[in-house]
């Protein structure tokens, strides 16, 4: 899995032989970014005003030193009340102690502050059964000294219904080995009836909960799903985001 649920090690593989960021150029670096450009290549995120919605989970005890600490990836969604992240459910299914989000989280820094997880939303099929169709959730977090955190960092749109494959995405996530986020722009496959995959290199263990971006600000994927997110570093999965996401994500709007 590419993330884990602070009570399991991930089984993906930390490095991959350095991975592939090393031979990749300064003009990946921002195709991969914004969008455009080579396809399957994976670097380094630029920050920018859009790469900042996407950020690191930790445990709350970790609010203070999170270098190194960060397990799995989320990403700011659009809410009624701006206040909800998406991520993969594995990331967000244990009950051992609180979480929070650090949204452009690089290096040890939190340069939009650290947001205490306050609720969950998970749907039945994972906390029933562990179906890997289910592998999705929402998380409300607290304001800070007043403000939301849509207002901080922006959010994007969770979109459901989107053909697989209609466009290319951009999947951005924190491998637990990095402080920086990687992030890699392809189109993504029909896997089966409720997953979709996605051939970009070097998402290893941390990366659970990216989010799949299209070039409209759509959230359209988020990685989890078959194998929690998959057993090789090169190939991602994401839940299909059909009508049972639309429902969590009401659910969730509604009640935070």
């Amino acid at each position: 899995m590419k993330g884990w649920t602070r009570m399991s090690v991930t089984s993906r593989p930390a490095l991959l032989g350095g991975v592939v960021l090393l031979a990749l150029t300064s003009a990946s670096v921002a195709a991969a970014d914004d969008g455009r450009g080579p396809l399957g290549v994976t670097a380094d995120t630029v920050a920018g005003r859009r790469s900042v919605r996407v950020g690191a989970l930790f445990g709350a005890d970790r609010a203070d030193r999170p270098a190194g600490g960060h397990f799995c990836t989320a990403s700011v969604v659009h809410s009624s009340r701006g206040d909800l992240i998406v991520t993969a459910a594995h990331c967000v299914d244990g009950d051992d102690g609180d979480l929070v989000f650090v949204p452009g989280y690089r290096d040890g820094r939190a340069p939009y502050g650290v947001w205490k997880v306050t609720r969950r939303f998970l749907p039945d099929e994972w906390t029933e059964r562990r179906d890997e169709g289910g592998d999705l959730a929402f998380a409300a977090v607290a304001e800070r000294d007043g403000e939301r955190l849509e207002d901080a960092v922006g959010a994007n749109r969770f979109a459901t219904g989107v053909a697989t494959g209609a466009t290319a995405v951009t999947v951005t996530g924190y491998p637990d080995s990095r402080e920086v986020p990687i992030s890699c722009t392809d189109k993504p496959t029909p896997y089966s009836r409720t997953q979709q995959r996605i051939d970009c290199p070097g998402f290893t263990g941390g990366t659970s909960g990216s989010p799949w971006v299209n070039g409209d600000g759509q959230v359209v994927g988020v990685l989890g799903g078959h194998e929690q997110g998959g057993a090789t570093a090169d190939v991602s999965y994401s839940v299909v985001l059909g009508d049972g996401a639309a429902e969590l994500y009401e659910r969730a709007d509604g009640e935070t």
